[in-house]
């Protein structure tokens, strides 16, 4: 697996900075990487993203420096969505199973980082977020993620339900999802081993849910280029920082109002 750099790249000025409204900084908190950037109103990318290697067992107060200095170079923005990996309620940190959930059981993700970006936060799986990217918002979608763990999200015409951490779920040969698609397994079985788990996972899911859709997102996504069914898809990462916008818009089942318009299926 590619290493992030540790340096943090220098943000890029794109044509979009012009554009006028509300900024949203989208940060998105993964096992291996730490990325963000700044969105405009409708969730495009005022920079490009910067990015820098999550510290190895990364405690919260770590965790907040980092971040901290990692944004500094960005523009000005006028609130922040956060992605993270394990379960988050009320901006509330539950679990945080490749961060280490001991150290994070309790931690007041959004009231911190508030404190120290002196700007509000909002805090979401990660997972969730990216489905909030990526999703049409019309029947139900399912969302995974393939990277460090694996992360999971559900919608119901728009509406994102409540989170469930199908990755410590029972999968196969005694083993949950995230044991055997992770990306330990990944470098233990080989990807085509690996692709074959999948393709497994795929039809589990669909027996599970009856989705209309499947997406899948992560840095692991980019191994599935063939052979996947018309109603599953893959996902670009940059969703986990775009789907950031969709926390401030006015919570609804009313996929119209959710989404501006229907997108395309990828």
């Amino acid at each position: 697996m590619t290493k992030l750099p540790r340096k943090m790249s220098k943000p890029t000025q794109t044509a979009h900075t012009a554009r006028e409204g509300i900024k949203t900084l989208a940060i998105d908190i993964g096992g291996t990487g730490l990325k963000a950037c700044v969105l405009d109103a409708e969730g495009g990318m005022l920079t490009e993203r910067v990015r820098v290697a999550t510290p190895p067992h990364c405690p919260p107060a770590l965790m907040v420096e980092t971040l901290s200095k990692l944004v500094a170079p960005l523009p000005t923005f006028d609130r922040v969505s956060v992605g993270f990996p394990g379960v988050v309620r009320q901006g509330i940190v539950i679990t945080a199973h490749n961060l280490g959930t001991e150290a994070w059981k309790g931690f007041e993700m959004d009231r911190t980082l508030t404190a120290k970006l002196k700007k509000p936060v909002r805090v979401l799986n990660d997972a969730d977020m990216q489905g909030l990217g990526a999703i049409i918002g019309k029947g139900v979608e399912v969302v995974i993620t393939l990277g460090t763990g694996l992360g999971s999200s559900i919608f119901e015409d728009g509406r994102l339900l409540t989170h469930l951490e199908l990755a410590h779920h029972p999968f196969r040969k005694g083993q949950t999802y995230e044991e055997q698609l992770g990306n330990a397994a990944l470098e233990k079985a080989g990807k085509r081993k690996w692709i074959k788990r999948v393709q497994l996972a795929i039809e589990a899911l669909r027996s599970l849910t009856t989705f209309d859709h499947l997406y899948i997102g992560g840095g692991n996504a980019k191994h599935l280029t063939e052979g996947l069914p018309s109603d599953v898809s893959t996902v670009s990462n940059d969703l986990g920082m775009r789907g950031g916008i969709w926390l401030w818009r006015e919570r609804t089942a009313k996929a119209e109002v959710l989404k501006p318009k229907v997108k395309a299926r990828r």
